[in-house]
């Protein structure tokens, strides 16, 4: 079996991987994987932008306020003191990289910033409404100037390599299927960051790319990781609504400038469900609002509409939401868009410290795989960009300060038998069903609104088809779906066995037998494999 060795192995593609690359550069030789397109990552799909205090009416403890409240009680305030605060130097990195964000057309010596749910202030900076591609596409033109960083395409992580398979004391590298030769390889490392993004493919609707399946939390949880908060899946209020519209998201920057909600009778109602903050209400309380309108409507979405404000000003602001409902036949400077909720972001994730640091030694985690603290039971808007770019920032610090030692140790190989990698025999709808079948329970039974007896059938059904993948497709497969299929059985298991353990109702977890919150008896549900 081919050996490669690299100092540092990052998995994932995104603005973690990218920008924790950038800053190790000088250490060694960098490789990252990624198991499609470096580009198709959630990174890319980000629209509304970065959350930043830059006004004059703003300031750090409105910021770290705003992101509490929406964490619903659960957030570590020291991680949202120091993501916040460290926010401008960040930002600055972001623009000596080469990211040009938007200016203000009153003021060019100044940003312009865009306003979001659950925030006091405008404080969003944003590249029109297409930032994340841009900020992707900015760091993988820095990393390819690299000669030491190299970016793996099509590479699919099967599993971590550890010193001690009874009980994981340091990593040793990865066990990685290459999707382009077809072969399996083993990669060698000191030091191995997961930046694998969230798992918004474990449900039938999402906001996500097809790349995320949850394959960093599945991949820390085999090898003994702490896996906390999977019962916080936040869904986005408003994907749109089309029979050929794949995962596409409508900004929440849009009620930012104004947008309003209407049910199927063309009326407001987010006013019912918060008086005060109505459609800039935390993405929670807007999400079950709009369950609740849909459901008492029996329609099947409801509707944003932006096209009071001037058409210039709307095609200006949102080009890109603008050219993508007009290819749909929708023109949002003149109709309402029809919107529905997705699953968006996982708020819960690989249990990390301050410095991305996991429980096995030289493993990190970074981004929206890990629980870090900062977002709590639902995260504030605009904060996830920013999380990533400071744990990468944070984690590079702690790795400076390990490599003093680990420069110098020799690559360890672990024990590993040869391996056979099969073809799929019979037919992939063997596969697919079982793929759908996953992501239609947890959309049906661990979704916006949940109940014990939802849970507890969505339980037993996940834990069969995990019993027939083990029986059937036991092992390492040509075929990606297939390998995809046993990271999303086990992240489905562990955000239901989560959401099981948390008996109240808060933040994107509301549970019917728990309406109320109780006082905090739990600050976190935790779920490590027994060894």
């Amino acid at each position: 079996m081919e050996i490669v060795k690299t100092d540092i192995l990052i998995i994932g593609s995104g603005i973690a991987g990218l920008s924790l690359a950038l800053r190790l550069k000088d250490l060694g030789e960098i490789t990252i994987l990624t198991k499609k397109r470096a580009f198709e990552t959630a990174t890319s799909l980000a629209q509304g932008g970065i959350a930043c205090v830059m006004g004059e009416d703003d300031n750090f403890e409105l910021h770290i306020n705003d992101t509490l409240i929406a964490g619903d009680g659960l957030c570590k305030k020291e991680v949202v003191e120091l993501v916040v605060k460290s926010a401008p130097e960040r930002i600055k990195e972001l623009i000596k990289w080469g990211v040009n964000f938007d200016k203000d057309p009153e003021n060019p010596e100044k940003f312009h910033l865009t306003l979001e749910g659950g925030h006091s202030r405008r404080r969003i900076l944003h590249v029109g409404d297409y930032t994340g591609r841009v900020i992707e596409n900015v760091l993988i033109e820095r990393v390819l100037q690299e000669n030491n960083i190299k970016i793996l395409e099509h590479c699919f992580v099967v599993k971590l390599l550890v010193e001690n398979l009874l009980k994981p004391s340091k990593i040793l590298g990865a066990l990685v299927l290459d999707l382009t030769h077809i072969k399996p390889v083993i990669f060698l490392a000191k030091v191995v960051a997961l930046c694998t993004g969230g798992a918004g493919k474990v449900y039938l609707y999402t906001s996500n790319p097809d790349t995320a399946t949850g394959d960093g939390i599945a991949l820390a949880y085999q090898v003994g990781c702490r896996i906390a908060n999977m019962e916080f899946v936040q869904f986005h209020p408003t994907c749109l609504y089309h029979p050929k519209a794949k995962n596409f998201l409508i900004s929440e920057a849009l009620r930012g400038e104004g947008a309003v909600l209407l049910n199927a009778e063309g009326k407001r109602f987010m006013h019912k469900y918060d008086p005060v903050r109505k459609e800039l209400a935390p993405r929670d309380v807007v999400t079950r609002a709009i369950d609740m309108e849909i459901k008492k409507t029996g329609a099947e979405c409801v509707y944003l509409d932006i096209s009071h404000l001037p058409s210039d000003y709307i095609k200006r602001r949102f080009p890109f939401i603008y050219e993508t409902c007009l290819k749909f036949g929708i023109d949002i400077t003149s109709q309402p868009i029809p919107v529905v909720p997705a699953a968006h972001y996982l708020c819960g994730g690989i249990y990390t410290n301050i410095w991305g640091q996991t429980d096995i030694p030289n493993l990190f985690a970074i981004g929206e795989c890990t629980c870090t603290g900062l977002h709590g039971g639902n995260r504030l808007a605009s904060n996830s960009l920013l999380e990533a770019l400071v744990f990468s920032y944070q984690a590079s610090l702690k790795i400076r300060e390990l490599w003093k030692e680990l420069k110098d140790m020799p690559f360890k190989e672990p024990l590993i038998k040869e391996l056979t990698v099969k073809e799929i025999k019979e037919e992939k709808v063997f596969i697919s069903h079982n793929w759908d079948l996953i992501r239609k329970i947890m959309w049906d039974f661990v979704g916006i609104v949940r109940s014990l007896k939802m849970l507890e059938f969505a339980q037993k059904r996940i834990e069969f088809i995990k019993k027939e993948i083990k029986e059937n497709w036991p092992g390492i497969y040509l075929d990606l779906d297939t390998m995809e299929l046993k990271k999303i059985a086990i992240v489905a298991e562990l955000i239901t066995r989560s959401a099981l353990q948390r008996l109240e109702s808060r933040g994107t977890h509301y549970l019917i037998d728990y309406p109320y919150k109780r006082d905090i008896y739990q600050k976190d549900t935790i779920i490590s494999k027994n060894f």
